[in-house]
């Protein structure tokens, strides 16, 4: 009976909101194209993934810019309207109290949730550990020897196979883990235990993420009032992050926040490296050459400084988040009422949104050849790396909340980059087409919905 009453209870609300939008917010119900095909899921037909509808909405739109009214949210990706937001006019856009709602229950008030004195702080905190050359040498240890003591073994079974998105996972969860709070969850062990804080963590975040696609807010409001379905799965999975965090540090926010930009951003950056590598035979070769001559054959890296010679490895690393990214797009709030450079009017509390993943495909931005893998962009003529304008290339945000753990994710990356393509021949289990993209689960990062299934051969010699 408790149930049946909290059920009619919840619809009885919903009704009455619905009533409400119709006769006070009539824009919550605009039946344009585009708001038409957002709320029937008519754009599922054509495409697999929603950031490819948006793709294709902004590459034809004149401004690169669109407008999801249901939403009431703004989404762009025009480099000037990027700078306006995170640079030129920064204050006017911070994260904002809807977003901070959206995801406080799981990040709570950690660096990525919170604006003004809090972020600044945090901030500052951050950048003065992560700036220095004592800790990057520290991280340069702590990966070199979780690659050498856990990865590399885990690989090194005879022709086995296994989903490297889930060993990324596992790898970058133990990493972050050990840097930031000196604990080792050993994930990567053999046996392959999987930590329960990372699964309530994957939860969390699916959960967290999926709030800010429904209509209202009001919608999971009343769910988690009523602790009914994904917001009572939501519930009891935080409870496991805070008890187990709580282990660690009273902090946990702190926590949560590291957590999500140590480990799921990396992870998500290596499957998709991964994916283009399989396809992509000749910049495997390019990358291999590099390391042998810089590094020498069958040699190691040895030093952190090193790795700043491997300017092809760092071209490839760049060219694969530039397709494929590990978060997609980033949303701020207008604070005051504003109008972006392309003339796009925004009224206070509207979302506006800049999508890197649709910057990757439109021709404007990188030439007709936008949708080729190609690290040589990323090159000078005499093969020096060359970075791009960050408003065009805002994969780490770019302004003033650049992403302060930059310089480590890279570093992470190309160490397993090169260690595993110089040890192993990886192979995806299915190959894809050529014109085959993968399907996204929905999420705070890019995960792959099926995993990446490999075999995985060794090489010999080993370096």
């Amino acid at each position: 009976m408790e149930l049946q009453a909290s059920l009619f209870f919840l619809i009885l609300i919903f009704l009455l909101y619905l009533l409400f939008s119709l006769l006070i917010k009539p824009k919550l119900w605009c039946n344009c194209e585009i708001c038409s095909a957002y709320l029937t899921l008519s754009w599922s037909k054509q495409f697999k993934n929603l950031c490819d509808w948006y793709t294709h909405l902004l590459k034809n739109s004149p401004s690169k810019t669109i407008h999801i009214h249901v939403l009431r949210n703004t989404i762009t990706a025009n480099p000037e309207n990027i700078e306006y937001m995170l640079k030129t006019k920064f204050h006017n856009f911070p994260k904002g109290k809807p977003f901070s709602i959206i995801l406080g229950d799981f990040l709570g008030r950690g660096i990525f949730n919170v604006d003004g004195d809090s972020w600044k702080f945090q901030k500052n905190m951050a950048s003065m550990e992560l700036g220095k050359t004592s800790i990057c040498c520290y991280v340069f240890d702590i990966i070199n020897c979780e690659i050498k003591t856990r990865l590399v073994p885990l690989l090194s079974k005879q022709d086995q196979v296994l989903d490297l998105q889930d060993v990324f996972k596992r790898f970058s969860f133990d990493v972050i883990c050990w840097f930031s709070f000196g604990i080792d969850p050993s994930c990567l062990e053999l046996s392959l235990p999987m930590s329960k804080l990372a699964m309530a963590f994957d939860l969390a975040s699916k959960l967290s993420a999926e709030r800010a696609m429904n209509v209202s807010p009001l919608v999971w409001k009343i769910k988690r009032a009523l602790n009914l379905g994904s917001e009572k799965e939501l519930k009891r999975a935080i409870e496991r992050i805070n008890l187990l965090a709580k282990e660690v540090i009273s902090q946990r926010h702190i926590i949560i926040s590291f957590l999500l930009a140590g480990r799921d951003t990396v992870a998500s950056g290596l499957t998709s490296l991964f994916w283009l590598l399989s396809k992509h035979s000749n910049v495997v070769s390019a990358i291999k050459q590099e390391a042998d001559r810089i590094i020498g054959e069958n040699k190691e890296l040895t030093s952190f400084d090193q790795k700043k010679e491997l300017n092809y490895l760092q071209a490839t690393v760049y060219e694969s988040m530039r397709l494929y990214l590990p978060i997609q797009f980033d949303s701020k709030f207008c604070q005051n009422d504003d109008v972006l450079p392309d003339g796009s009017i925004l009224k206070k509390g509207t979302r506006v949104t800049y999508h890197p993943y649709a910057m990757g495909r439109i021709e404007e931005i990188w030439g007709e050849d936008c949708l080729e893998f190609k690290p040589e962009r990323w090159l000078k003529h005499d093969g020096i790396f060359f970075p791009q304008n960050p408003f065009k290339y805002p994969i780490f945000q770019a302004g003033f909340r650049v992403c302060l753990g930059k310089e480590m994710a890279l570093l992470e990356m190309k160490m397993v980059t090169l260690s595993l393509i110089r040890r192993f021949q990886i192979e995806l289990l299915t190959p894809p087409s050529p014109d085959q993209h993968p399907r996204f689960l929905p999420g705070l990062t890019a995960t792959f919905s099926d995993g990446l299934p490999v075999l995985v051969r060794n090489i010999q010699p080993q370096p």
